[in-house]
């Protein structure tokens, strides 16, 4: 007669045998998917939206040809052993002939996500920097602001809270990188820690006796000289001449102010009744800095207006070519005038 507890042992023994097999089976067949190429003919961009689940990135996968459709239970089941279907990041992410599932879920677990680019060049207002963060199809710009004086911005800036009225001249131009989707307002809050941080470094190191005393007088400072010469080598200069005029208590008498007061009315050519008009930004008929920057300097702007150039000119006059000349008086200025602006007249 047979013994059940013998038959019962021999059939629990021949399933764990079966079912060491099957996981044995199981595991390989994870295992080859797990690090078998995906079929990807050549690059592509998998874009992984905000709150994505793991489980839609491989329906993705599936959906584009980018993954076999019998394997997708495989890269489900990978996701849960790994114990990283919830840590994944929302953003682009290049899929090429060579990337596995393995190194996929890598990325997605590192964030290690495409990433775009934006330049915000020396001496643009911030409604230029707007206007160009718009034309961004990798932005998010909902809830960019309207200019330099909306109190969204300035209270996203930290500046409303500081008395500023004005946003412009705090946002520092460099090329800044993104991933799609991202706020453009972050990288505004970017270029604004950034402008800080180099104004306090360069104003730490100023020149003594300047006729400035603050370092938001010094940007105001730099953003003139910024928007006055593309010479790098003459931005000391530049800041020279003007700190002699306000130590003279003189006017600045330069263009660029009134043209930043002349706003959307400005034309391209600056007219002697422009000069002349009333305005807190006319520098001809205001003695002093303007009210506010009337651009967004870089570093060397800065830099020139903190550590000016020891010169005893007062007066500069444009060559043509970008750079100026540099009068000690008022008859050399006007000799320069008349050779580089009259043609001799």
């Amino acid at each position: 007669m047979p013994n059940p507890l013998r038959e019962w042992k021999r059939w629990l023994f021949l399933a764990l045998v079966l079912g060491l097999v099957a996981a044995g089976l199981t595991a390989r067949h994870v295992y080859q998917v797990a690090t078998r190429p995906l079929p990807v003919p050549d690059e592509a961009v998998l874009e992984v939206p905000q709150g994505a689940s793991y489980d839609q990135v491989v329906g993705r996968l599936v959906a584009n040809g980018w993954a076999d459709r019998e394997d997708a239970l495989e890269l489900k089941l990978l996701g849960r052993l790994f114990g990283v279907t919830a840590r994944i990041h929302a953003g682009e992410y290049r899929l090429t002939p060579e990337t596995t599932p393995v190194s996929l879920l890598d990325a997605l677990v590192g964030g290690k996500v495409i990433l775009h680019s934006v330049t915000l060049p020396e001496g643009w207002t911030v409604d230029d920097f707007l206007a160009r963060l718009r034309r961004s199809d990798a932005l998010d710009t909902s809830r960019l602001p309207h200019g330099p004086e909306d109190a969204r911005l300035l209270r996203a800036l930290g500046l409303q809270q500081e008395g500023y009225a004005s946003a412009e001249g705090w946002l520092f131009p460099e090329t800044y990188r993104f991933r799609r989707g991202d706020d453009a307002m972050t990288l505004l809050r970017q270029a604004s820690q950034r402008m800080r941080r180099i104004l306090e470094q360069e104003w730490a190191q100023r020149e003594d006796g300047l006729p400035i005393n603050s370092p938001y007088q010094a940007l105001i400072l730099a953003s003139i000289v910024e928007k006055e010469t593309a010479a790098p080598e003459e931005r000391p200069m530049i800041a020279g001449v003007f700190m002699n005029r306000l130590r003279d208590g003189m006017r600045l008498q330069t263009d660029p102010t009134v043209i930043y007061g002349l706003g959307d009315e400005f034309d391209g050519n600056l007219q002697k009744r422009d000069l002349e008009r009333r305005g807190p930004y006319n520098t001809y008929r205001h003695s002093g800095l303007p009210p506010t920057p009337i651009a967004n300097p870089g570093r060397k702007a800065i830099r020139a207006a903190c550590q000016p150039a020891d010169t005893d000119a007062r007066y500069f006059v444009a060559r043509g070519d970008g750079t100026h000349v540099f009068s000690e008086t008022l008859a050399e200025h006007n000799r320069a005038v008349r050779r580089y602006q009259l043609g001799g007249r």
